[in-house]
């Protein structure tokens, strides 16, 4: 006879709640991986970050588009951040790649384009990540500085002073040194 707890099944959200999740995840899904990839700079982080925080917000779904204000996006994305930032506090040795993949190429895409791209990849992920994560909500979710520093629980001014930081550091960056010369 073993001894321990029980494992409760899990329970998610009524039949339409989960009809809403699941058009909620086809519709917003991309830019919830891509804002993930930028915090990340991995893809295979990303989809785990993505995964994480959807299957926190899953179960409580019907609670998330009742109550979410502004909606279950904002919420969404607070959780998948708030997870982001729980992962970099705590130490993690597990498995660490150990060949950067070359990037994937879109059609009509030059090489100088995919280049520019990787080096820009290159430079956020050499930021901090409370800086990163600055720069992602502000430049490329395209959030006010009051509606970043609510989602990352900081200041106004930490966010002023976060975003400076980061971008001194990206045009110091020898990644991007050419990005700004039109020659």
């Amino acid at each position: 006879m073993s001894v321990g707890r029980t494992r409760t099944p899990v329970v998610g959200p009524p039949a339409a709640a989960a009809d809403g999740f699941d058009a909620y995840v086809e519709a917003r899904g991309a830019d919830l991986l891509r804002t993930a990839f930028l915090l990340t700079g991995d893809h295979q982080r990303a989809e785990d970050l993505v995964q994480t925080a959807l299957g926190k917000v899953w179960s409580r779904w019907d609670h998330v588009v009742e109550r979410a204000e502004p909606g279950p996006h904002a919420y969404v994305r607070k959780v998948m951040l708030t997870t982001y930032i729980a992962w970099w506090r705590r130490r993690w040795n597990g498995e660490a790649p150990t060949d950067v993949l070359p990037e994937v190429a879109v059609a009509g895409d030059s090489g100088r384009a995919s280049a520019e791209r990787l080096d820009l990849l290159r430079a956020l992920s050499a930021l901090p990540r409370g800086q990163r994560a600055v720069v992602v909500l502000r430049y490329v979710e395209d959030l006010s500085e009051a509606q970043t520093a609510e989602v990352l629980g900081c200041s106004v001014g930490t966010v002023k002073s976060q975003c400076s930081r980061a971008l001194a550091a990206l045009r110091r960056s020898p990644l991007l040194g050419e990005a700004g010369d039109p020659s």
